[in-house]
């Protein structure tokens, strides 16, 4: 059996007594009573009654429903209290609460008439008044105090709701990045192995090229591989990927791609999610640059916008849109990524470029990833 500890079991019990017993609720009390002492009022008003009589009279009316109302309010906290340690059925559940009601109706009725002949407490106590008192205020209480526990009870469950809806996208967003590990993971060698094959052949009829070849792999992979899983990574490491990987097809495709970056220092601890920018490189220059005979330029940019979020754009002069060009699995993939990281302010955007080629745009909010990040990629670049 497992045992609550005490400090918990208390704030357990508290917590529910506060659900019942708060501000908004006190107040909801002291208009209902109002209500019902205006209406006395009105009701037992006499025509030679001065208006001040009558005022005192209604505050005097307000106070005495007011202590009524209060007194069950105060049962009805201290028996959802009770509640939270008892194992009842639902139906024991609402007889304690009908009781605790009646408990509050007596106890209110027995300070009004205490109050209101106080302090010389010269009329005899009126039994029938004490009934009908208790009768009206234990129906109206029980009415007020289902309405309160269902409204209760429907706020709960909407939290729930929302905390269920929460962690939905939480699986799902990590869901997505395991997707994207295992595409990565797909990509990784098929890159590796054409490369190396690339080498192979480079040695047998360029050595010196072969070298340099080899040079570039090994300089991408020590770039790439510590952060390619992460989730997070700055624009700065992610632009030194791009330009090994770029180096490595230049080597493969000769005068065929030539590439151009242009991103301010001032933005290399931007926040850039791992791989963003090698998918749209890659995307370029697969659908873009190499079904040309002649290849074309890749320009990769990146600024602030004037509202204050990060732009950057990947831009080809290659073919251009051609077919579902725009629609593979990588840039969906990138989108549903950037969408799980930043919700509508991560987009991807596709756009014709002018004389010819694909502009892909990336937004998203601009954060800064750290010192930490900087110096890896400032000792990355004096290392290349």
């Amino acid at each position: 059996m497992t045992t609550v500890a005490p400090s918990t079991a208390a704030a357990t019990r508290w917590e529910a007594f506060r659900r019942v017993v708060n501000l908004p609720h006190v107040a909801g009390v002291f208009y209902l009573a109002f209500v019902l002492a205006l209406s006395r009022a009105f009701a037992w008003r006499t025509g030679d009654e001065q208006w001040d009589q009558w005022a005192f009279k209604l505050a005097v009316f307000t106070r005495q429903s007011l202590i009524s109302g209060l007194a069950i309010l105060l049962c009805a906290g201290a028996a959802e209290a009770m509640l939270t340690r008892a194992r009842l059925t639902v139906r024991a559940a609402w007889c304690v609460r009908a009781l605790a009601v009646l408990a509050g109706t007596c106890a209110g009725a027995v300070i009004r008439f205490a109050v209101f002949y106080a302090p010389e407490f010269t009329e005899p106590f009126y039994w029938w008044w004490f009934a009908y008192t208790c009768g009206l205020w234990w129906l109206l209480g029980c009415t007020g105090y289902a309405l309160l526990h269902l409204a209760v009870s429907e706020r709960a469950a909407a939290e729930r709701l929302a905390q269920a809806w929460l962690s939905r996208q939480a699986l799902a967003a990590q869901q997505m990045e395991a997707e994207l590990s295992a595409l990565q993971a797909q990509i990784e060698p098929h890159f590796l192995f054409n490369t190396l094959a690339t080498v192979k052949r480079l040695y047998d009829v360029a050595p010196g090229r072969g070298r340099d070849m080899l040079s570039s792999l090994i300089a991408y992979l020590q770039a790439a591989l510590p952060g390619m899983r992460s989730q997070r990574a700055c624009l700065g490491d992610e632009i030194e990927r791009v330009r090994h990987y770029l180096a490595i097809l230049q080597m493969r495709m000769g005068e065929r791609l030539r590439f151009h970056i242009d991103t301010p220092p001032a933005l290399h601890d931007a926040e850039m999610p791992p791989m963003v920018i090698a998918t749209l490189v890659e995307n370029a220059i697969k659908h873009g640059l190499s079904p040309l005979p002649e290849g074309g330029q890749l320009t990769i940019t990146a600024r602030i916008e004037t509202d204050g979020r990060l732009t950057v754009e990947v831009q080809d002069d290659g073919r251009g849109f051609v077919g579902a060009a725009g629609t593979g699995v990588g840039l969906a993939n990138t989108r549903a990524r950037l969408a799980a990281l930043y919700g509508a302010q991560g987009t991807l955007s596709l756009e014709a470029a002018v004389p010819r080629g694909v502009r892909a745009s990336v937004s998203l909010p601009l954060r800064r990833v750290g010192a930490q990040a900087v110096a890896r990629n400032t000792a990355a670049v004096v290392a290349s």
